[in-house]
């Protein structure tokens, strides 16, 4: 069992994770995980815990993990974004097919106002882009 176990283990947290070095050649045979550090992926933080310095083995790992809890929150990002056009496309369908008029009513209002703001916002971005593509008139 020890073989299979990772050298570090981060226990994920909102903004990053506790980092942890794996330890299973005690006496004991037991599996000892000790906090190394604190890690903040918005900003990119790495905190020593308890004033230990970090080893550069220790930074290349959290560094590693890092970018890829990035790459991760990344693409389920684009995943739940892909899931809204689904809930939209399917919340069309069940207002035109099963919608009472007393459901109806109960969401009409909400939909309509956070549609249109989504729908200001990609206006907004979109033309953003397009002016940035335009070649400049002199």
């Amino acid at each position: 069992m020890a073989a299979s176990l990772p050298e570090y283990f981060f226990r994920i947290r909102e903004n990053g994770a506790f980092v942890f070095r794996v330890d299973t050649e005690n006496r004991q045979r037991r599996i000892d995980m000790d906090q190394i550090a604190a890690v903040n992926i918005r900003n990119g933080e790495i905190k020593p815990h308890g004033g230990r310095a970090l080893s550069d083995q220790d930074l290349a790992a959290i560094k590693s993990w890092m970018t890829e809890r990035s790459a991760v929150l990344a693409a389920r990002d684009i995943d739940d974004i892909k899931r809204a056009v689904d809930h939209l496309s399917l919340t069309a369908h069940w207002a035109q097919t099963k919608a009472s008029p007393d459901q109806l009513e109960a969401v009409t209002d909400d939909l309509l106002l956070a549609m249109h703001d989504l729908r200001s916002v990609l206006v907004r971005k979109k033309a953003d882009r397009l002016m940035k593509q335009a070649p400049k008139a002199d």
